[in-house]
């Protein structure tokens, strides 16, 4: 069964907003046709008293205690049947493991708040089993990733590994990035409300698209979607009192003291249009800064052209774009390598030539460095230019280049919260890929448009791009959405990478500063997901700066109030003034590799 996918029509922001599941997916044809015994309904004592229900998977033949893996999931074990049944084919135990109240598991389901303690409990229990060597592993992606950080982080003696997919970090890029709440948390809180797997509720796009279509087209506070929804049974709340990444959010991951202590291998995966990316970066990028050396050789990353999905079964094409047959990694078989190598003292894997591999497409290749700082030793600057009030549109836009800017004249767009538009064009789901160049500023309604030169050779550009845009406003806050593409020399575009910044949060993503009308300040939009694309000669990179107006974001009323509270009677219409002269200079700095 293929992992249900949410994908916003907001293009500009799926990127970081999609805090997806995963199912157990088809496995190769290949698997081994080795006979697996299963035990149902085995029950995990935990330190206060709850059990957690487990199916474990053990390979008929076995006659030694081998290593364990486990998946704790809130999405109910039997999802995940066929990894488990290609594990214990492949040498190794695998539990299935519901998280504290979801499935037959006992007790209550708060998300975030008990896996770690609870992950540390399952580790210690499997490591005791007879069945079991002592080694124990975690396998799964996006919540299933989360739980393996969060586990790591009470440093269970027994746990020998975890491969991160697509990993989740609450208050980094779920249920909020940058402090913008996304539509998508009521459809996956309902998909894990009570005890059962609610599949069925959470796909039906009809639903979820009429009921978030209806708070915005109402400007009702986006405080209410639980109640447009119909289900108050959650977090939800909650989450809208922390709208930061503060304690809260904090302690669910691993503190600066806690990654010095990381001394097991670990194997993040990522991809460039996974939505949990932010995530998965976040704890990777902290390890490499806070880490010990020993520990940090031992941390290996992949990053694929893949979406949140195919962190898990990568596929060649993902949002209308098709990737070389490369893309398309068996990770049942690295995963079986990685413990081979980690619980087995089998050989290193093979694909792991380096500490760090990433595709380029354009290249159609796979690329080998020590460290993401090795991969772009070049920086190249384009300033913003415009001969003022002529970056509109994609027709008639800005310019990006090399030059600095001397006198120039600012350019301007408005943002009218209660216009509802941008939702009728939101029925359409956007894809990486868009022949209709359009398209992306139809979603949003006005904003700013600027250009290169078309590329004189083919240029690769991999990492993190950089903005910095001198805006002024009439209002004391609003969101900002920026997003780079591709625009090939037919006319079509590639998304590249996005980010998004509420005004308030452009000093700290912690502590709120709302803005002085008419004070003219600088945002650095330093949120944009990471990508590796080989820029073909003729083409050129389209910026977009938007404030975005979307079903799927919570809306930002304009008023400085807190945003999850206001609706259209606190609307204010933004006017916006983007500065780009010699005392402000606005550029966007790329990563390119030679």
């Amino acid at each position: 069964m293929e992992s249900p996918h949410v994908r916003y029509t907001n293009g500009m922001l799926r990127c970081f907003f999609f805090f997806l599941i995963s199912f157990g997916l088809a496995l190769a044809s290949d698997a081994p046709p080795k006979e697996v015994d299963m035990q149902w309904g085995v029950k995990i004592p935990l330190r206060d008293g709850i059990h957690l229900n487990a199916t474990v998977y053990r390979p008929h033949e076995q006659k030694e205690p081998l290593p364990v893996i486990f998946t704790l999931t809130p999405y109910i074990g039997d999802s995940y049947l066929d990894r488990a049944t290609y594990f214990s084919q492949n040498g190794y135990v695998y539990a299935l493991v519901d998280v504290r109240g979801r499935g037959n598991s006992e007790g209550a389901f708060e998300p975030f708040t008990n896996e770690g303690r609870d992950g540390f409990d399952v580790v210690e229990w499997l490591a005791k089993q007879p069945w079991c060597n002592g080694k124990v592993a975690m396998w799964g992606g996006s919540y299933a990733g989360f739980d393996q950080w969060s586990t790591l982080k009470e440093f269970p003696p027994h746990l020998a590994t975890i491969v991160p997919a697509a990993a989740a970090h609450a208050g980094v890029d779920f249920p909020f990035f940058h402090g913008v709440f996304t539509s998508y948390i009521m459809q996956w809180l309902t998909f894990t409300s009570g005890v059962t797997g609610n599949a069925n509720t959470f796909g039906n796009s009809a639903f979820w698209t009429a009921k978030f279509t209806q708070l915005y087209t109402d400007h009702l506070p986006f405080e209410n979607l639980d109640q447009v929804v119909g289900n108050t049974s959650t977090v939800f709340r909650k989450w809208l009192d922390h709208p930061t990444p503060d304690a809260y959010w904090n302690a669910m991951a691993p503190s600066t003291e806690d990654y010095r202590r990381i001394n097991i291998p670990i194997l993040t995966i990522t991809g460039d249009y996974d939505g949990d990316q932010a995530g998965a970066m976040t704890y990777y990028l902290r390890h490499m800064q806070y880490g010990k050396p020993d520990a940090k050789s031992k941390h290996y990353l992949i990053v694929g052209p893949w979406d949140h999905a195919g962190t898990r079964t990568p596929r060649k094409e993902v949002g209308g774009l098709t990737f070389g047959d490369a893309s398309v990694l068996d990770l049942n078989k690295l995963h079986k390598e990685w413990y081979d190598w980690t619980m087995k003292s089998g050989p290193n894997p093979r694909f792991l030539k380096d500490r760090v591999a990433y595709f380029v497409p354009g290249a159609e290749e796979w690329k080998y460095v020590a460290s993401l700082e090795a991969i772009t030793p070049l920086k190249s600057t384009l300033f913003l230019h415009s001969s003022g009030d002529s970056a509109k549109d994609v027709f008639h836009s800005g310019q990006l280049d090399e030059a600095k800017p001397a006198s120039e004249k600012p350019d301007h767009f408005v943002y009218d919260p209660l216009d509802i538009r941008p939702a009728a064009l939101e029925q359409k789901e956007r894809p990486a890929y868009l022949t209709d160049q359009t398209q992306a500023m139809n979603l949003f309604g006005d904003g700013l448009v600027y250009h290169s030169e078309p590329f004189r050779a083919d240029t690769e550009i991999t990492g993190f791009i950089h903005l910095v845009a001198w805006m002024a406003m009439d209002v004391p806050d609003t969101d900002f959405a920026a997003e780079l593409d591709e625009i090939k020399a037919d006319g079509s575009s590639v998304q590249l990478t996005s980010d998004i910044l509420r005004a308030r949060y452009r000093e700290s993503l912690s502590e709120a500063k709302l803005v002085m009308p008419g004070e003219i300040n600088r945002y650095n939009f330093s949120g944009f997901t990471f990508f590796s694309r080989r820029i073909a000669k003729g083409s050129r990179l389209r910026l977009l700066l938007v404030c975005p107006n979307s079903i799927q974001l919570e809306k930002n009323y304009n008023s400085g109030g807190a945003v999850a509270h206001e609706s259209g009677k606190d609307a204010h219409t933004a006017h916006i003034t983007l500065y780009h002269d010699d005392a402000h200079q606005s550029f966007l700095e790329i990563p390119t590799v030679k």
